[in-house]
């Protein structure tokens, strides 16, 4: 990740690396707080703490050697970041509502809905994961190595004379 020596990073790139070091802070933290959590205990569990420690290599990978299939494996890992979050978000508000309707049967309208929200299972922490899949999109929209050259090269080729 660091510049030739000699060059002088673009502004952009210098937050690219910015971006891409707190995507890999972001997925370990959340990798960490599921295994704390015990986040494991069915098969649907596993899928976060597989896609983040995937997420986590080809963001590393992409830091250390930036290619186009790198960015386009990053890419497609955080797509799946966003699609696991609308899951992971489905799977725990209906657990919830399932949790509150054995309690309270006749539990109904607003009343559920705040209850769900409430629940034992956190039922907006998926949101995390969208977030990450959402800063991935970020390090890798317009990425240098899409246009064939690496941001450790001085200048793109479009501004070579």
């Amino acid at each position: 990740m660091e510049s030739a020596p000699g060059s002088k990073a673009a502004p952009v790139e210098v937050w690219r690396r910015l971006t891409l070091l707190l995507f890999l802070f972001g997925t370990a933290g959340t990798a960490i707080e599921l295994l704390l959590l015990e986040h494991f205990e069915d098969p649907w569990q596993w899928a976060p703490l597989a896609l983040l420690a995937a997420g986590t290599v080809g963001a590393g990978y992409l830091g250390l050697r930036p290619s186009r299939g790198a960015v386009l494996t990053l890419r497609a890992l955080t797509v799946s970041y966003l699609v696991a979050a609308a899951l992971g978000l489905y799977l725990h508000v209906e657990s919830n509502v399932e949790f509150e309707l054995e309690l309270h049967p006749t539990m109904s309208g607003s009343e559920l809905i705040v209850e769900t929200l409430m629940g034992a299972i956190p039922a907006l922490a998926p949101g995390a994961m969208a977030q990450l899949g959402l800063l991935g999109l970020i390090i890798c929209f317009r990425h240098p190595a899409l246009r064939g050259w690496a941001p450790e090269t001085e200048t793109p080729p479009e501004q070579e004379n």
